[in-house]
């Protein structure tokens, strides 16, 4: 049953999703959104979004742009999101209240970072659920690091109890508190009557001069409201990233993820922490993935396949029983059962190849489909060609697709045999069982199960060599 499923029983239909991303990122010492950076083949804000996405539909997701709002807004545009524009960034208090026209018309709302790319959607529908059903006016997601050190720590009524009596930042801590292990994540869950009825209460006294949600739970427990807490099951779901190293941890925590994901599903993967395999990437049991593999996008590979150290394979479709050689790259094509490519072959993008197709080492293709069984082994590049079955494409082949102006196509009929070194002008078509020299410059169509030669005759002129010689000295 899906999550949403299970939940549904519990969901209120007022509940919406603030996402916060309109800060800089100003550690990060770049000119890029901080939510924008990438970890595990996607922007931060991605990452949350589709977890969001998983809880609540998209309709009711608001992601708070402020920071290069724009580039922001047209990197997840396509999510259906909604947005909300802090034109002025005075502080996550201040960002909500920006938002109080779209959002105080649900009933609850959840507040998330956008740069918290490991939160669970099952950890958000928890968080959600227990609100709900304590009809809290906030309730706080924590979590227990090995260190809180830094970290504003949640201060419970009791051990037992979920109620909360204050959330003290670090500096402000006393003794006796110095230990207390639970933080604040900074994603909260809020009944939206209290929230917008105290929210104009939120004060700038500290040190960044800035209005901090954080506060609210303050306000709520000294007008008798209900604030609650709920941990997290992992310190991992909550932990953003203000630096690169930050940054580069979290992507290494995602890829290895994924790889024990594959790999409980009977992928064989040498060597996991040398593999960049992106989220959306499916790989079919039984099949073997060697060290320092790249597979990205939403690359799909069926069973038994061999995928051997350092090829990157990108948006494409690969076939059961594909071996695919060393540092081979492989674009947006599609790759049919027991082929064989590289090694260091370069697919490039709406490439085709038909079952049991061999493409070798140092070929090139682009916009080309090769039909069943045929071959190009050695040193080739075919672009815009469509190429039957059973062809043999020698080495050094070049289909001249280009004029400098247009793109023209080189079609290849079923069974041809082309030689090494031979150069296909398009627009040029080889029938069906024809043969061509090798070294031949081909500028015409060739009809079926005819030779053709296009290449200077050789003259030979004995001695030539022995009287130049002669010159010379």
């Amino acid at each position: 049953m899906s999550l949403s499923k299970r939940s549904s029983a519990v969901q209120s239909s007022d509940f919406a999703i603030a996402i916060m991303a309109a800060g800089k990122g100003t550690r990060l010492k770049s000119k890029r959104p901080k939510v924008l950076h990438e970890v595990g083949g996607r922007p931060l804000l991605a990452h949350v979004i589709a977890a969001a996405a998983k809880v609540v539909s998209t309709d009711k997701i608001f992601v708070i742009i402020g920071h290069d709002a724009e580039r922001v807004r047209e990197a997840v545009s396509k999510t259906g999101v909604q947005f909300i524009l802090q034109s002025e960034q005075k502080g996550t208090g201040h960002a909500i209240q920006c938002g109080r026209e779209q959002l105080k018309q649900y009933r609850s709302l959840l507040v998330l970072s956008g740069d918290v790319p490991l939160i669970r959607p099952e950890t958000i529908a928890r968080l959600r659920d227990l609100h709900l059903k304590e009809n809290a006016a906030m309730t706080i997601l924590t979590a227990e690091p090995s260190d809180p050190t830094g970290y504003g720590r949640v201060i419970r009524k009791s051990k037992e109890s979920p109620e909360v009596k204050a959330i003290i930042e670090q500096k402000a801590l006393p003794k006796a508190l110095l230990n207390a292990p639970e933080i604040n994540s900074g994603i909260y869950a809020f009944a939206s009557a209290p929230l917008f009825r105290d929210i104009t209460k939120l004060k700038t006294n500290n040190v960044h001069g800035e209005y901090y949600l954080t506060d609210m739970a303050a306000l709520l427990v000294d007008a008798k409201e209900k604030v609650i807490a709920v941990k997290a099951n992992s310190i991992e779901e909550v932990l953003g990233a203000n630096t690169i190293p930050e940054l580069i941890a979290l992507d290494s925590t995602f890829r290895m993820q994924k790889c024990q994901e594959l790999m409980l599903q009977g992928v064989t993967i040498f060597r996991p922490e040398s593999c960049v395999i992106d989220p959306d990437v499916s790989v079919g049991p039984d099949t073997i993935i060697e060290p320092g593999v790249q597979l990205l996008g939403n690359t799909r590979i069926g069973e038994d396949c061999r995928i051997r150290s350092f090829s990157v394979i990108n948006n494409s479709e690969i076939a059961d029983g594909v071996l695919v050689r060393n540092g081979c790259i492989i674009d947006g094509s599609r790759i049919a059962s027991g082929a064989l490519l590289g090694p260091y072959c370069h697919v490039r993008p709406e490439s085709d190849f038909a079952e049991g197709v061999h493409v070798g080492n140092f070929v090139e293709t682009k916009k080309a489909k090769l039909g069943k069984g045929s071959k190009a082994n050695h040193l080739t590049y075919l672009g815009d060609a469509e190429i039957g079955s059973g062809v043999n494409v020698g080495a050094g082949t070049i289909t001249c697709n280009y004029d400098g102006m247009n793109k023209h196509r080189t079609v290849i009929e079923d069974g041809v045999f082309v030689g090494s070194d031979s150069t296909l002008v398009a627009p040029v078509k080889l029938g069906r069982g024809s043969y061509v020299g090798a070294a031949s410059c081909i500028t015409e169509d060739v009809p079926a199960d005819a030779l053709a030669i296009g290449r200077g005759r050789q003259v030979i002129k004995e001695g030539w060599a022995r009287e130049k010689r002669k010159q010379k000295s």
